[in-house]
């Protein structure tokens, strides 16, 4: 069975700029692994407006950073994972965790419905305020 993405955005608040959070079959995993007061990859560097998120497959794959703790990724570390495209298959593995928390599983999308959901989220500029 493949598995869902889909790419919510958070509005900037008082201590962190706008935010995703990443759902996957109905489950935010970037909440309990970075835990409370901890934060999503910022949504101007997951989605930047040139198109080249990290967010896209590739055959090479890279390592993609999610989030991380309240005290900081330098501290205990960032949530990241390795994310490569097999064919039409997309697949999330090799989860690092911050302060050594258990991992989610590997996580294999159709690699059309995981392009058409950041593409979404890529057009999606609501949360983009101009300044200067």
């Amino acid at each position: 069975m493949l598995n869902r993405l889909e790419i919510m955005m958070l509005p900037p608040g008082s201590r962190w700029a706008a935010q995703l959070r990443l759902w996957i079959d109905g489950e935010d995993v970037v909440a309990e692994p970075v835990g409370e007061g901890g934060r999503g990859p910022f949504a101007e560097e997951a989605l930047p407006a040139d198109g080249r998120s990290p967010l896209w497959a590739t055959a090479e794959g890279r390592r993609v950073v999610l989030g991380e703790p309240e005290c900081t990724g330098g501290c205990c570390g960032h949530l990241s994972v390795f994310v490569q495209r097999h064919g039409d298959i997309v697949e999330w593995s090799d989860w690092q965790v911050p302060g050594g928390g258990t991992r989610p599983p590997a996580f294999h999308f159709e690699a059309g419905q995981y392009d058409a959901e950041v593409a979404r989220a890529s057009a999606d500029r609501s949360w983009h305020v101009a300044t200067g």
